[in-house]
């Protein structure tokens, strides 16, 4: 590209560059050979030379026009996995992106092809419910599909259509997969603003006490998500974003710009043709792989604390980057939060939405300000070209013509987006966790200070249905460590606690001191509950959880990063076996026997593929 010459940066802070060595030392053995087999791969030449016609006529039997540059194979031609349906509001709008991105690829004398669709599920729509329990299991299938399409092997370059919670993290594993591909990640941005975050939060507290019937429920759900385009708070749909444009996967600036707009329209022409300038047939080869390094997933790591992300990063990151042969720990999470401060405050950490955030300044403000300060690697290569400089500018559409200018210096909301020196809190929002009930983490970015540490008795459930039957009933009546166990990727895939919330919060309105502790996923909608989750090893493999008892006291430290059950002796008791017979039936759960048997643990990745 033609970007002026990036800045003179700073040394890199000294916490990142130590815990970037200490992945690259960790990842030595399984980082070179999975280098050596992309590279391989790649020196084996553009992928359809290696066919015979019988195999190219199958696949150029339905590309009209466009055969016979398919044919002679000296244009390349570009893989679309694309995760549409209707069913989720943010990927609606990829229903069109096909046609758009093969009439801006015909433009430039290259081609397009579907190369196949990837299942994409809506935890919007599964929250609390059976199917949410496929939820974290989908990913790896996603990825599954993602492969299958890229299968073909006639493809020089992949554009991954995707946004939401699993999607993301399914598509880059593939893409890792694929790592001789170059790979370009088109979002397709948020919808408008609905009612406020806080207001729909405090709506869903009033129904959980009964002050509100279903209708007003209903009501405030629906003005909250009302249109095409990710929901507007910060969770895990918006944080993968984040990662994307902080990892070098998007064009600069294209995260956070709505669905319907000319920008959106154009960033996406512009996305599908630095997709084909990228391919080993030009003379700017940016294969997936090699951009996939531990510096890029360190600077990941950076944007995910610098912006109070989703915990369920702690989840994706891990399997993502092992599909790149690199491992990533806890402590690796831990130690950058500590270096990173936090730079934005969207609900649920604040009461902005990820609209007013990108007005504020959004993603170019906070990379400009985290390179000032040494907290990302400047050097690392994007789909745009070397270094994160370019990150720092935003898209316009300047009479008619997509344009990139200097993204802002200054926030202009200091409520929502500050620099380093004026951080909201000196550390990022995650915290690990580890004790004598095994090793978990917490997001404190949105929790206050005083609930940072909590010494209660313990409450043991084994679903979170029970828990809201005990709430009912009226049992919680002083300071409680709520435990939600079985809830783990082999007890039951590992849903998400999302509806817990209102309930939690209400009891910790009425001035008691409370917390959960499970193995299970909250969200990334997760708030102002302190929360020690993934906790592992699970309840389900015999793990420390499946020894507690009612009545045992626990302490949730998340100043010290500690986990602990001070009774004397439970870890003698023989553990727990619970019923899980409910979850192996129904709505397809019977197909996820294999997974759940095979599962690696959360700190992992939870994942069965990689």
């Amino acid at each position: 590209m033609t970007d002026p010459a990036p800045p003179l940066l700073p040394p890199l802070n000294a916490t990142i560059a130590r815990v970037t060595e200490r992945i690259r030392a960790r990842s030595g053995p399984r980082r070179e050979d999975y280098l050596a087999r992309i590279r391989a791969a790649a020196q084996a030449g553009p992928a359809r030379a290696h066919l015979s016609c019988g195999n190219q006529a199958h696949a150029y039997a339905a590309m009209g026009t466009d055969k016979a540059d398919l044919a002679a194979g000296r244009v390349p031609n570009i893989g679309i996995v694309t995760a549409y349906n209707d069913m989720l509001s943010a990927h609606a709008p990829y229903g069109a992106y096909p046609d758009q991105i093969k009439e801006a690829l015909r433009a430039v004398g290259a081609t397009a092809q579907v190369a196949g669709g990837v299942p994409a599920m809506c935890d919007g729509v599964t929250q609390g419910q059976p199917g949410m329990e496929l939820s974290l299991f989908s990913r790896d299938v996603i990825a599954l599909a993602a492969g299958v399409a890229l299968s073909h092997n006639t493809f020089d370059a992949a554009l991954y259509l995707g946004i939401c919670d699993k999607i993301v993290p399914g598509l880059i594993m593939a893409a890792a997969t694929f790592g001789h591909v170059p790979a370009v990640f088109l979002p397709s941005g948020p919808m408008p603003s609905g009612i406020p975050n806080d207001e729909k939060a405090k709506v869903r507290q009033q129904y959980a006490t009964g002050e509100v019937g279903r209708e007003r429920l209903m009501q405030a759900e629906m003005a909250s998500y009302h249109a095409p385009g990710t929901c507007t708070f910060y969770g895990t749909a918006n944080t993968n974003q984040m990662l994307m444009e902080f990892m070098g996967l998007h064009l600069p600036g294209a995260s956070f710009v709505s669905p319907g707009t000319d920008l959106r329209a154009a960033l996406t022409v512009a996305g599908a043709r630095r997709a084909a300038e990228i391919t080993a047939l030009g003379n700017d080869f940016r294969p997936a792989g090699e951009i996939l390094d531990e510096r890029a997933f360190v600077n990941g790591l950076v944007g995910l604390m610098a912006t109070g992300g989703s915990t369920n990063l702690v989840l994706h990151l891990p399997a993502m980057a092992r599909a790149a042969g690199i491992e990533l720990d806890l402590e690796d999470f831990d130690e950058i939060s500590d270096a990173v401060p936090l730079l934005a405050k969207v609900y649920p950490n604040g009461l902005a939405d990820v609209n007013a955030f990108h007005a504020a300044g959004g993603l170019q403000f906070l990379i400009r300000h985290l390179l000032g300060a040494g907290l990302l690697h400047g050097d690392a290569q994007t789909v745009w070209g070397p270094g994160l400089a370019a990150y720092t500018r935003e898209p316009k559409l300047l009479d008619g013509k997509l344009t990139w200018v200097e993204g802002p210096e200054t926030s202009l909301n200091d409520k929502i987006l500050r620099p380093a020196a004026t951080a909201f809190a000196p550390t990022g929002g995650l915290k690990q966790l580890a004790g004598n009930l095994g090793r978990g983490v917490i997001k404190v970015s949105a929790v206050a200070p005083e609930r940072h540490v909590i010494e209660a008795p313990a409450r043991i459930f084994h679903d979170q249905d029970a828990v809201r039957e005990a709430f009912k009933r009226g049992e919680f009546t002083s300071d409680t460590v709520v435990v939600v166990r079985f809830q783990g990727p082999r007890a039951n895939g590992m849903p998400e606690l999302h509806s817990l919330t209102p309930t939690l919060s209400v009891l910790q309105d009425r001035g008691l001191k409370v917390a959960l502790v499970t193995d299970g996923r909250m969200s990334g909608a997760s708030g102002k509950v302190p929360a020690a989750i993934h906790v592992s090893p699970e309840a389900c493999a015999e793990g420390p959880l499946a020894r507690l008892v009612d009545g045992d006291i626990l302490r949730l430290d998340a100043v010290t990063g500690r986990l602990d059950c001070l009774t004397e002796g439970f870890e003698r008791r023989a553990p727990v076996k619970a019923d899980l017979s409910g979850n192996t039936e129904g709505l397809g759960r019977e197909l996820f026997a294999a997974f759940r048997r095979n599962v690696g643990a959360a700190p992992e990745g939870a994942s069965v593929v990689v």
